[in-house]
């Protein structure tokens, strides 16, 4: 099936699989003529993290409007249009479904294909805005649901070769935060309080040492939370600059770790660090510091921070690797919200 048939290749991409609902216009794969991102953070703060049913609620409302503003800012017609993606999963199920069923619908009164996109995937797509993607690579994917380490040998492939046993690094950041107090989501202001802080209290670096590349978060945010309680039970008082900096030293320390060997291990020529916890500072320094003494001759890529987080773009880039492989869905396509990269 021929998608590409018009003057122009534009993609209409619908992101809704958590807390933000987000409507892009996505040329080439690699130029963004509109990313129109409604969040829903101050909704969710009062809660100290995401409510599934609110966050549905917030979809139904937004999908409209952020769908017109989208064509209205890239300034193009639906005629113009060549096929609708939309993230299928992973995600919650009833944020998803808002998404799913908005792009169904426009491509059904419109005519256009329908492009299922992994969410995962759009996360590493992302770095196409940035400069094109060189295969081998391998992608660090870090976010609040998930850890996990990607091969991919050329456009499309995705191998998971290591992913968290239990807590993601970003949901680990959430938990840690509300012990500190602080507001949710709380990465950025933990970031920014590591880098005034020591690592002092020296938190465990959990399967640093294996040889295999899976991560495992629990340990250090119960290490963590255990020894705050310790603490107030005693009636000590402890630096939260310095606990800041000791959880991020210990996360950002196994992330690198497992990553560079990884990329040594399978000889790639390009390493893309993406979603949500690839806006913190402290990783993108350190990776890039570590990557440029061990292993110089491969390319570190982090998308904009602007296109960490949850948006529409990444999947509108995503879907256009999807189309080359022929990667069409009919209107039964449905929300998978475990679904698994590379399935």
């Amino acid at each position: 099936m021929e998608i590409f048939t018009k003057e122009r290749r534009l993609v209409l991409a619908i992101e809704s699989s958590c807390d933000e609902t987000s409507v892009a216009v996505v040329e080439d794969g690699n130029q963004i003529l509109s990313n129109i991102v409604a969040s829903q953070v101050l909704s969710h703060q009062r809660f100290g993290g995401v409510v599934p049913e609110v966050a549905s609620r917030h979809h139904v409302e937004q999908i409209i409007s952020c769908l017109e503003d989208a064509l209205k800012e890239a300034n193009v017609t639906v005629d113009e249009l060549s096929a609708v993606a939309v993230t299928e999963g992973p995600g919650l199920v009833g944020a998803l479904l808002i998404g799913i069923s908005a792009a169904k619908a426009f491509a059904f009164a419109n005519n256009l294909p329908l492009i299922p996109v992994n969410h995962m995937a759009g996360h590493i797509y992302a770095a196409r805005f940035v400069e094109e993607m060189t295969f081998p690579l391998m992608a660090l994917l870090v976010s609040g649901g998930h850890t996990e380490l990607v091969y991919m040998k050329a456009d499309g492939e995705f191998d998971i070769i290591g992913e968290t046993r239990d807590d993601a690094a970003g949901e680990a950041y959430d938990k840690v935060g509300r012990v500190l107090g602080l507001r949710y989501p709380s990465g950025k202001e933990i970031d920014e309080m590591a880098h005034k802080g020591q690592d002092v209290y020296n938190f465990p670096r959990a399967m640093i040492k294996e040889d295999h590349f899976d991560f495992s978060f629990s340990g250090l945010k119960s290490s963590f939370i255990n020894r705050v309680h310790n603490a107030e039970q005693k009636g000590e008082t402890l630096s939260t600059i310095d606990l800041a900096a000791s959880f991020q030293a210990s996360v950002v320390e196994v992330l690198v770790n497992k990553t560079v060997r990884a990329c040594q291990t399978y000889d790639v020529k390009q390493l893309i660090v993406a979603g949500g916890v690839a806006a913190n500072k402290g990783l993108r320094e350190t990776m890039t510091q570590t990557m440029k003494e061990t292993l110089p001759e491969v390319n570190v890529t982090f998308p904009p921070l602007k296109l960490c987080g949850d948006n529409a773009a990444m999947i509108g880039s995503a879907a256009f690797a999807a189309i080359n492989q022929q990667q069409v869905a009919d209107m039964t396509l449905n929300a998978i919200p475990s679904l698994v990269l590379g399935e």
